[in-house]
């Protein structure tokens, strides 16, 4: 039983071959009528070019808010995997019914919304496949970035500050944070592609602000922020 074993790890590790982009394949044995699409063989290259993109974007972290937004992307890719990737975003944000139940129970729910975020990141898209699905094959990529922005945010804190001349008045904020999404990239044609991103904000602010006799206190606490887009991306 041992030898029968042993024969058989001998001819499965004989077979074990180490193929990449550039290998050969034959595939003779199989019936002529028979077509074969092998993964490694890449239709859409990235390396080299230049990219342009838009998405509109749901917020996915906010309790008191309804947040909706978009953001402009412009990209380069200096090999086929590393590139970096400009980003700018803009949201709106209103207050949705779980903030107006906690003001009925006599309440104020405490907010902070982005307003705007922009900066860059380090792209990363080590994954490459395609779905063959409708008698249609489709590609796509997995890309990762990570970098460093200018976070603009606006919170309700005068609320729960008496000595606010108006407690109405949203406090602005401009922070740097982290900057870090994750995203497929769905080729349509050799320029167009659609774009599905996850971006996040990640950054460190006051949470509130008491106002007393004595000095002003603040307590700070690191926000996290995400938020789900769909758009297309242009390749020059």
């Amino acid at each position: 039983m041992k030898n029968i074993v042993l024969i058989l790890v001998t001819l499965i590790m004989s077979t074990v071959v180490y193929a990449n982009e550039k290998s050969l394949y034959n595939f003779s044995w199989l019936d002529n009528d028979k077509e074969i699409y092998v993964l490694q063989n890449r239709k859409f290259r990235k390396v080299g070019n230049v990219y342009v993109g838009a998405t509109a974007a749901y917020n996915l972290s906010q309790d008191f808010l309804d947040a909706y937004g978009g953001t402009i992307r412009g990209g380069y890719f200096f090999t086929e995997d590393w590139g970096v990737e400009l980003i700018y975003g803009k949201n709106t944000n209103s207050e949705n019914d779980t903030a107006k139940g906690v003001k009925e129970q006599g309440t104020v729910p405490f907010y902070r919304q982005i307003d705007s975020f922009m900066g860059a990141m380090l792209m990363w898209s080590p994954f490459y496949s395609k779905i063959n699905t409708f008698n249609r094959i489709f590609y796509f990529d997995w890309m990762f970035g990570f970098g460093v922005g200018t976070i603009t945010t606006k919170d309700n804190r005068n609320k729960f500050d008496t000595a606010a001349a108006n407690t109405n008045a949203l406090t602005d904020e401009s922070q740097t944070g982290a900057l870090w999404n994750t995203g497929f990239r769905f080729y349509i044609n050799e320029h167009w592609s659609l774009r599905l991103d996850l971006t996040g904000q990640t950054y460190k602010a006051d949470k509130t602000k008491k106002a007393g006799t004595g000095p002003t206190s603040t307590t700070s606490k690191l926000y996290n922020n995400y938020d789900l887009g769909l758009g297309l991306n242009y390749a020059f």
